[in-house]
């Protein structure tokens, strides 16, 4: 592979799911720099939709005076891309979230966005910050396709 120039995109914007789209392009964007194909840039695009719409509606509350901020990243080695969504929030305790596979949890109309991010993503780390919000950090490597699942091996 050639070497990627290192990509770093910060947005900062109010509590309104106007951004949303946007935020998808920019990911849809830096997933294919690095290499991700359609299928893979869909579901980092899902896991983004799913942090923003938190951090507007859990975090900050629907509330326009706070700011939801997100960064994008590139890694060239290995061949990676990283997003932090913060919000300004009062956090929350990622321990305490239900699980949605739970027999009582199965038909709730919400309560997956930890769980789809946990599932398309590579990594994933969601902190408290001490001076208020929650971030989300999400990392998605690039697989080459000699290293996809099915992949023929010479």
């Amino acid at each position: 592979m050639i070497p990627m120039q290192p990509l770093s995109i910060r947005l900062e914007f109010t509590s309104t799911f106007e951004m949303i789209t946007f935020v998808e392009v920019v990911g849809g964007h830096v997933s294919r720099e690095i290499g991700l194909d359609e299928d893979q840039t869909h579901w980092v695009s899902v896991a983004i939709r799913e942090c923003v719409i938190n951090a507007i509606k859990h975090g900050n509350q629907h509330d326009t005076a706070k700011r939801v901020f997100v960064e994008f990243a590139t890694i060239d080695a290995p061949r990676a891309m990283t997003i932090r969504v913060r919000d300004e929030g009062r956090g929350f305790d990622p321990e305490e979230v239900a699980d949605p596979l739970a027999p009582e949890n199965l038909l709730k109309g919400s309560g997956r966005g930890i769980f789809l991010i946990r599932n398309f993503m590579d990594d994933v780390r969601l902190q408290r910050l001490p001076d208020g919000g929650m971030e989300i950090s999400m990392m998605k490597r690039a697989t080459a396709a000699s290293d996809a699942p099915g992949a023929e091996r010479h």
